[in-house]
């Protein structure tokens, strides 16, 4: 299972979008998601929402609980 470092890095790489424009899609600062892919900073309910609503990742999917 990924986790969910990887996802958002395959997220970024299918959809070819920089960390800015990830975190515009999601109404967030880039420092945030730049925090995530350095594994400083998990995402919160809040964002874990959005990923699910704007590219279809399920909570369990983000963080590899099958």
């Amino acid at each position: 299972m990924m986790s969910y470092i990887e996802v958002i890095r395959q997220i970024l790489t299918e959809q070819n979008l920089s960390q800015q424009q990830f975190a515009d899609i999601l109404g967030l600062n880039q420092t945030t998601v730049s925090q995530w892919l350095l594994g400083r900073k998990k995402p919160g309910y809040d964002s874990i929402m959005l990923l699910y609503e704007k590219f279809g990742i399920e909570p369990n999917e983000l963080f590899g609980i099958k």
